[in-house]
C-alpha cells in the first residue's frame, strides 16, 4: 500500500481547476493530448479520484483536461454512492496514494430528474435496477420537496443536484473507516462540485474555500 501521497490534495485541486479553466475556454494541454498517443500504459499514478455521473456529456478527463493515467474515474448514474463505489475509492486511495476525491454532479442530470418524478409519482413503473439508483438519490432531496422550492421546478432541480452531491460527499467522508483514517491522518480530501454543461465550468462548492468565479474569454 502506498503511504506517501503522489500529489497533495490542495495541489491536485489546483490542477483540476486549471484544467477545467482550459476546457471552458476551449484550450487543451499539450501534455494531455500527447498522453492519448502513448501506448505504454503499464503504470498509472492518478492524482485525483473522480466519482461522477455516467452521462455521456460529463467525461472527467476531458472536463478537467487531463491525460490518460491522471485520474481514477468512477462513473455511475446520478453519481450515487454504493459499496462498490466506496470500495473503488478506497482501492485507489490506498494503492496509488491519491489524496483528492471529487464527487462531480452536473446540470441536466437525468437521474435527478427521474428522482424528482418519483417523488411526484411514486406509482410510476420503474425497473428494480433503476429504483436502486433513484432510491439512493431520494433521501437527499425529499426534504426539498417540502419547501417553497416545490413551487419552482427549476430551482428545485438545481437544489436537488447539489443536495445529491453533498449526500455522496458525506457518505464517502463518513461511510468508510479507510477513508476517514486517510482524511484524519494522511491529508485525504473529499470535495463536491457541479459541472455546468452549458458553459463547461465546474463549480467546487462543498469542502473547499470559495473561489472567484471563472471568467470566460469571449
Amino acid at each position: 500500500m502506498t503511504t506517501v501521497p503522489i500529489v497533495p490534495a490542495q495541489a491536485a485541486l489546483t490542477r483540476l481547476r486549471d484544467g477545467n479553466r482550459r476546457y471552458a475556454q476551449n484550450v487543451r494541454s499539450v501534455d494531455s493530448l500527447l498522453s492519448h498517443s502513448r501506448r505504454d500504459m503499464t503504470q498509472q499514478s492518478p492524482f485525483a479520484i473522480v466519482l461522477g455521473c455516467s452521462d455521456s456529456r460529463a467525461p472527467a478527463e476531458i472536463v478537467f483536461d487531463q491525460g490518460l493515467g491522471d485520474l481514477f474515474v468512477i462513473r455511475v448514474a446520478g453519481n450515487v454512492v454504493a459499496p462498490s463505489q466506496v470500495g473503488s475509492v478506497e482501492f485507489a486511495a490506498e494503492r496509488y496514494g491519491t489524496r483528492l476525491v471529487i464527487v462531480m454532479g452536473h446540470t441536466q442530470c437525468g437521474a435527478i430528474a427521474a428522482s424528482i418524478e418519483a417523488l411526484r409519482d411514486p406509482q410510476h413503473a420503474r425497473s428494480y435496477n433503476q429504483l436502486s439508483i433513484v432510491g439512493r438519490v431520494l433521501p437527499a432531496i425529499e426534504a426539498l420537496a417540502q419547501t417553497e422550492l416545490a413551487n419552482d421546478p427549476e430551482r428545485l432541480y438545481r437544489a436537488a443536484v447539489r443536495a445529491n452531491v453533498r449526500a455522496s460527499v458525506n457518505h464517502l467522508r463518513h461511510g468508510s473507516g479507510v477513508i476517514e483514517q486517510l482524511a484524519d491522518n494522511d491529508g485525504l480530501l473529499v470535495v463536491g462540485c457541479e459541472l455546468d454543461l452549458t458553459t463547461g465550468v465546474v463549480d467546487f462548492f462543498d469542502g473547499v474555500a470559495e473561489q472567484p468565479a471563472l471568467e470566460l474569454v469571449p
